[in-house]
């Protein structure tokens, strides 16, 4: 093999197509129902199209990032599905852990992590957030 074949070879990148198996959602149960944290939270987000997990509730809000992130998502008009999880230390932890990312707020939006409280800002201010609900 000469030198310029070789180094295409070791060049050329591959695709690599993992399936990943998701818990079907009849199969996801809250730790009341048996199932452990993070069925709990994978069925509150495959159950509801818009999912907010927040410090305190929209009505009473314990942080200003979580307030913010209530007040855009209520701009819509559609119901939305929150979690305070400064009743649930348990929760608190694993959602950190289950979206891979360290702060609360965070929000999910059609079975999808969109992110905190900065990127929810972001997105509503240059109307992606608009066209990602408009796409539910």
């Amino acid at each position: 093999m000469n030198g310029k074949k070789r180094s295409n070879i070791m060049t050329e990148k591959k695709k690599i197509s993992l399936n990943i198996v998701q818990p079907k959602t009849e199969e996801l149960k809250t730790r009341v129902e048996g199932g452990d944290i993070v069925s709990e939270i994978s069925a509150e987000i495959a159950n509801n199209q818009i999912v907010l997990y927040m410090k305190g509730t929209p009505a009473e809000p314990r942080c200003g990032f979580s307030a913010r992130a209530s007040q855009i998502l209520g701009s819509f008009g559609l119901p939305y599905h929150t979690v305070d999880i400064l009743v649930d230390p348990e929760k608190r932890q694993a959602i950190k852990t289950f979206s891979n990312w360290p702060t609360i707020p965070q929000v999910y939006i059609g079975g999808e992590f969109l992110g905190g409280s900065d990127i929810l800002t972001q997105m509503y201010e240059n109307g992606q957030l608009d066209t990602v609900i408009k796409a539910l």
